[in-house]
């Protein structure tokens, strides 16, 4: 079994930015394995849109990242196989399950997947998983579920994007996003440094940025550095 990598000790980034008018990608380190955190949780409400049907708790999962929806929606579609499967359907060359089936957050992604993922449901999916989706992201709200701002990135560096954040290795907020409270409803990744992922479509742009951080960094702070490089990747685009 391959050792899991080491904690960063500065922050590291990977990103992907696909322009959906001239077909070109652009980025750094767009195959770089990330701990998917939440991001996993749209490949999720694809295999249970295309196999199962729509599901109440899919605007939740999606809209405030809620995490029990997405365990209840997780098991019930196969666990670790609902990501064999769906990323055989997309062609993600870089998805893999977690080794520990029950940690959906665990899964392996790359910004050049996410974008993947992205252009399979404006360019593939069928109508209903498209708008059912997309729909939701476009109506994702500041506080998450779970008591964290989700206004970084893409929502605080961008116009009006459709967006789905990810979070891992910060415990519990210091501050918690009370704006809208509400209750619920090959590389190795990186499984212990801090993640923050931003993704999502502004305009005509699919974009992907997926970040570590050095044990310790405050939510704020890798807020912060995510919103910078979001909008530095996303000038002149969005």
């Amino acid at each position: 079994m391959a050792l899991l990598a080491t904690p960063v000790p500065t922050t590291t980034a990977s990103y992907a930015v696909y322009d959906r008018i001239t077909h070109t990608l652009t980025g750094r380190d767009v195959h770089k394995p990330f701990r998917s955190a939440s991001l996993v949780k749209i490949l999720i409400a694809i295999e249970q849109l295309e196999t199962r049907g729509d599901d109440p708790r899919i605007e939740p999962m999606l809209r405030v990242s809620d995490d029990s929806a997405a365990s209840e929606l997780w098991v019930e579609n196969g666990w670790d196989q609902l990501v064999v499967r769906t990323a055989e359907r997309l062609r993600l060359r870089d998805t893999r399950p977690p080794e520990k089936r029950g940690m959906w957050g665990y899964t392996a992604v790359s910004a050049h997947d996410v974008v993947k993922i992205y252009r399979y449901l404006l360019e593939e999916a069928h109508p209903r998983v498209r708008h059912t989706i997309m729909g939701h992201l476009h109506r994702a709200e500041k506080c998450a579920a779970d008591g964290f701002d989700q206004s970084f990135g893409l929502p605080s560096a961008t116009w009006r994007p459709a967006f789905k954040q990810g979070w891992s290795g910060f415990g519990d907020p210091v501050k918690p996003c009370v704006d809208r409270p509400r209750p619920r409803a090959r590389w190795e990744p990186d499984l212990k440094s801090p993640a923050l992922h931003t993704s999502g479509t502004c305009l005509f742009s699919i974009v992907a940025v997926l970040t570590l951080h050095p044990e310790g960094t405050s939510y704020a702070k890798a807020s912060k550095r995510v919103t910078g490089l979001t909008e530095e990747v996303t000038k002149h685009r969005c």
